[in-house]
């Protein structure tokens, strides 16, 4: 968050490595810390809470030697693992042969997107990201069953005028009229124009995950009240 320097011990000249600017802050996303006690035995502030300490309190040599500690518990466990035949089979990083490099599974590298994206938090070592908007695939889903809808009562419509307008006898008209049936959950109105206006019912699933969002939506403003509440 602030000015950092290189401090070159042979000659005594320093330089500034890094100055954010207020321009670059104001960028920054807010940060969304897990709380301490929540944490698990091997999540970073906590794995590494003497050596930080150590740090904020300027002792390098008590920093080095709780770093050492550290690097040497995970170093035996490799060896016991070793000894025992236990293949490690990491849970968030995946490796990649042809560069030897090692990859987190759950990378995001699309940019933020502030009309949609609320927050980023992590939940289990896993990245996620809370959108104000539905889903891609819901969103696809739910414009297919539209389409699906509208296809189907165009269709419907269109036989409908065909049999209405045929050169049939006077005797049969009432049973070609009755035969015009629009499809489900689809209701017709009818404009000046003549032209058609048409009310579609969602889907199960849409219905279903509509109200899933509802419920979401209601418990993310009951975070931010929250929130808020502690800012006050």
């Amino acid at each position: 968050d602030g000015e950092v320097h290189i401090n070159e011990l042979k000659n005594g000249n320093a330089e500034v490595f890094w100055n954010p600017t207020s321009e670059v802050r104001r960028q920054r996303l807010k940060r969304h810390i897990v709380l301490f006690e929540e944490q698990t035995d091997f999540e970073s502030e906590r794995l590494w809470q003497h050596v930080t300490s150590a740090i904020n309190k300027g002792d390098q040599h008590k920093a080095t030697q709780e770093k050492f500690v550290l690097e040497e518990e995970q170093r035996n466990a490799a060896r016991e693992r070793r000894e025992n035949g236990t293949e490690w089979k990491p849970l968030l990083f995946r490796h990649d042969a042809a560069t030897n490099e090692w990859h987190y599974k759950y990378e995001d590298l699309r940019p933020w997107d502030p009309l949609n994206d609320i927050a980023q938090f992590e939940k289990n070592g896993i990245l996620q990201t809370m959108e104000r908007h539905l889903s891609t695939r819901m969103s696809n889903h739910t414009t297919t069953c539209i389409n699906n809808q509208i296809t189907r009562h165009k269709r419907s419509a269109k036989d409908c005028r065909r049999r209405k307008t045929s050169d049939q006898p006077s005797n049969h008209s009432q049973n070609t009229e009755s035969s015009c049936s629009t499809p489900e959950s689809v209701q017709e109105l009818s404009d000046d124009d003549g032209k058609y206006l048409v009310i579609i019912g969602l889907c199960t699933q849409c219905g279903k995950e509509m109200n899933h969002l509802k419920e979401i939506h209601s418990a993310v403003l009951s975070l931010q009240r929250a929130q808020q509440d502690i800012h006050r």
